[in-house]
């Protein structure tokens, strides 16, 4: 079996460690905050200074790093984005909500070692100018919340938040905020409306875009809990010796996931790029009961079929992309042969309708529809003029008709099980029922 490289996850299931920071500070906690707050500025060939802030901003974009959240876009090219010339406050926020079905890799952070990400959050606010930052967290984590105010509580008792952190001179707030449990918390904007007291009605880009006008309208950073704690190993260790940990240009290491229809349920820490093969037989023990694999969701339900050409592809974001799927959050939903795809794919549409916040039509009217129809479907009542209805549905999404990425995401399921498996919804109307039940 290919051998785990624990980076974020190394002292999650350590036997003794714990989440308290005299733990974390025998294991080295804190320092890389105290390295990046001693970075003395750097003279440049123009005469010019790049100081300690400007230079960590610019190893993560060396890095490599992309946003494990599920859009991966580079964290380094998302600062770069901030309005630092407006005058306003720059806030951070650490999306920590973590609602995508099938993805649980955050949780086990903020639950085993929550001071990794509040001296991650702590070295990306310095680098960015922030002085106030939040942890947003999805309502159904209690634990999890009680955790992270523990930690905050601690870290600034012992001077790593509040005034003059390490005698630097740099302040820094961060407080947790509790969702309540929408799914549609986990988009940026709909995050920061949330936060702000609002209804969570993702905002339109543009002109919204969170790093000009953010939460409060002022420019805005929203990371995710897993890319956080990476830039406190860029720090700790160098752009390039992250960038070489992975096998792909994609730097680090990613936590990968399996659930589903596999033997060996969880979550490993591999080289970025690691193939989905590689995961779903070495590290999830292959298909349960001795079954054939069909598909695998490999970023929660909103994205696109992983099907069994995808299995040697690199499992990083371009890669596959380029092979017609996505990474998403990197934890694959594993289907074998004696799973319904309609029936699956109507559990998957029935969640997205359900926690649509109904701001625009495709949406709000939309989902609810697909589901009735492949409901229908399903139980034998279907026609070929419904296929050729979802078809629509699927081409009418595809064309950016909607606020938010909600139903474009649902859409990535359906339109990938009207291509790989439109037989089985041909049989299902054929037969006038569903081949699975007995």
């Amino acid at each position: 079996m290919a051998q785990e490289y624990k980076l974020i996850l190394k002292h999650a299931d350590e036997p003794g460690y714990t989440p308290d920071i005299e733990c974390y500070l025998r294991h080295g906690g804190y320092d890389a905050l105290k390295k990046a707050l001693a970075i003395q500025p750097k003279d440049l060939a123009d005469g010019k200074k790049l100081s300690g802030a400007e230079q960590i901003r610019e190893d993560v974009k060396v890095s490599g790093l992309r946003g494990r959240g599920g859009a991966g876009f580079s964290c380094g090219l998302k600062w770069s984005f901030v309005d630092r010339k407006s005058g306003k406050p720059i806030y951070l926020i650490c999306n920590a909500d973590e609602s995508e079905p099938g993805t649980f890799k955050d949780r086990q952070i903020m639950y085993k070692d929550p001071h990794q990400l509040i001296e991650g959050m702590a070295i990306s606010c310095f680098a960015n100018d922030v002085h106030l930052a939040y942890i947003y967290i999805r309502g159904e984590m209690v634990d999890g919340a009680k955790i992270l105010n523990e930690a905050l509580k601690e870290a600034r008792a012992k001077g790593f938040l509040g005034k003059n952190i390490c005698g630097s001179g740099y302040d820094l707030e961060m407080h947790v905020h509790r969702g309540a449990g929408a799914y549609i918390c986990g988009e940026e904007t709909g995050l920061i409306e949330s936060l702000e007291g609002k209804r969570p009605y993702p905002r339109i880009k543009p002109p919204y875009f969170p790093a000009i006008l953010g939460l409060w309208m002022c420019p805005t950073i929203v990371n995710n809990v897993e890319t956080l704690c990476n830039v406190h190993h860029i720090v700790d260790k160098g752009p390039d010796w992250f960038r070489k940990l992975s096998r792909t240009d994609e730097g680090g290491t990613k936590i990968y996931g399996a659930s589903g229809r596999v033997n060996r349920p969880g979550l490993w820490e591999l080289p970025m790029g690691t193939p989905g093969r590689e995961i779903l037989f070495e590290h999830a023990g292959g298909i349960r009961d001795g079954a054939q694999f069909r598909w695998a969701l490999p970023g929660g339900t909103s994205s696109k079929f992983m099907v069994d050409e995808h299995l040697d592809v690199p499992m990083d974001f371009s890669s596959l992309a380029k092979a017609g799927t996505g990474l998403g959050t990197g934890t694959m939903i594993v289907f074998d042969e004696t799973v319904c795809p309609v029936g699956a794919l109507c559990c998957i549409q029935q969640f997205f309708a359900r926690e649509s916040c109904g701001w625009c039509t495709p949406c709000r009217e939309g989902l609810p529809w697909v589901v009735k129809t492949l409901r229908k479907i399903e139980q034998g009542q279907g026609t070929a003029e419904d296929l050729d209805v979802l078809d629509m549905h699927v081409r009418w999404l595809r064309d950016d008709n909607t606020f938010c990425e909600l139903a474009p995401g649902a859409n990535m399921s359906l339109e990938s099980a009207l291509k790989y498996y439109r037989k089985d919804f041909e049989r299902h109307i054929a037969e006038k029922r569903c081949p699975w039940t007995h």
